[in-house]
């Protein structure tokens, strides 16, 4: 049954001040009007104020206006009033996208929006997520199909556009699935850290250039990775153990590594690395970032001196997506409220069995089945990619005394 009464649509704009709300609200309760809907948005200092009101039958709805009208102008605002039906609520958001760059361009916008309208997908709501290190942009859209199908024709409309116009973008279902990730899963070598541990190790023995080759080519799935992994160990033999710990006190973290790791540990999500690297190596900064799990490779010692060989089962790419999902079974998380992040052609089997895949700064072959593919070398834009916002991590590090902003070069 429908509630007798007048719809109207009201904007307010102007620039935003304590009180506009609780002025408007308190005139429309002296003419007894009803809530339908609200929304209320603040770019840059401005206000845009949205109101869907029901006006009752025995109230003076020309009254009302000329009320409102002198209250906002009392503020230095506008009003703008509509009279009209009441449009049926819409149906919930079907996918985020979000648009990452050091500057994301009208260009580059214009290029997305056609690209979602060539589909017939509608964008819902815009806001934006992050200043720093990158500016983000979110779009909630739905889309015409409303079917799991529709992540694959998103994902080949926005792909192309991404190294067309210079921008990272991301695309993911919407609603609670986007919000009930509990475990992300990284890589380690140029992905949590920079660089590679075993050319790090490598250079100790005069190899490192050698070795270098090699990653490159198993990194680009050139190569089988556990032939490559032994190739490379080979050219440690001999070395005494003790570079190990000089490798490991050197290790750099990619710059918003600790923030990406502290902000989703506040969040109650679980964080663990599986790496091809060794975990004589990582073991200390797992340890030290609090991580959950840690898996990789260990290298053989014998008589203080590396051996040049590998014991046990290599990490390579079945073994890193396996890892995953017995995390998941540990934790009692389903796939699907999995993540994985990773740079390098070893980790497609990961990438692909978790519930959103992440490329960082990664190889074609990567990039090309990933969910999300991140070209700026800062970590913490993973947050943004699920949605979470620049402002709420950096309330959270100044509530707990850990905010700062490292100028970037």
């Amino acid at each position: 049954m429908s509630t007798p009464g007048t719809p109207a649509l009201l904007t307010v704009t102007g620039p935003d001040r304590p009180g506009v709300t609780a002025r408007v609200m308190s005139t429309l309760a002296d003419h007894g009007a009803d809530l339908v809907d609200v929304e209320q948005v603040v770019v840059n200092g401005h206000l845009s104020l949205g109101l869907m009101v029901r006006v009752g039958e025995d109230a003076d709805a020309v009254t009302l206006v000329r009320e409102l009208t002198e209250q906002v102008t009392d503020l230095g605002m506008q009003l703008d009033v509509q009279f009209d039906d009441l449009a049926p609520p819409p149906a919930p958001s079907t996918h985020a996208v979000v648009l990452l760059g050091s500057a994301v361009t009208a260009a580059a916008f214009s290029a997305v929006a056609g690209a979602l309208a060539g589909i017939g997908a509608n964008i819902d709501s815009i806001r934006g997520i992050a200043d720093y290190p990158v500016t983000g942009l979110e779009l909630l859209v739905s889309t015409a199909g409303r079917d799991a199908a529709d992540d694959t024709r998103l994902r080949e409309a926005l792909a192309p556009l991404s190294d067309e116009h210079g921008v990272d973008i991301s695309v993911d279902r919407a609603g609670l699935a986007r919000r009930a990730k509990r475990l992300v899963v990284f890589d380690v070598d140029s992905t949590l850290v920079q660089g590679e541990v075993i050319e790090m190790l490598a250079a100790h023995a005069g190899k490192e250039e050698e070795v270098r080759a090699v990653t490159e080519r198993a990194m680009r799935g050139e190569i089988d990775f556990a032939q490559s992994l032994h190739e490379r160990v080979a050219t440690l033999a001999g070395l005494p153990a003790t570079v190990i710990d000089e490798v490991a006190s050197g290790i750099v973290l990619t710059p918003g590594a600790r923030t990406t790791i502290r902000t989703l540990k506040r969040l109650g999500i679980r964080c663990g690395v599986v790496s091809g690297g060794f975990i004589q190596v990582i073991s200390g900064l797992a340890e030290e970032l609090g991580l959950d799990f840690a898996r990789a490779n260990t290298l053989e010692i014998v008589d203080g001196r590396l051996t040049g060989r590998v014991l046990g089962e290599v990490v390579d790419r079945e073994a890193k997506a396996r890892y995953l999902r017995e995390f998941a079974d540990e934790l009692g998380i389903r796939l699907s409220q999995t993540v994985a992040v990773g740079d390098g052609a070893n980790d497609i089997d990961m990438l692909t069995t978790a519930g959103l895949g992440i490329a960082f700064c990664a190889k074609p072959a990567l990039r090309e089945v990933a969910d999300a593919s991140l070209s700026a070398p800062f970590l913490d834009a993973v947050l943004f990619v699920l949605g979470i916002t620049r402002d709420e991590i950096e309330a959270a590090d100044t509530a707990a005394g850990t905010y700062r902003r490292v100028p970037l070069a």
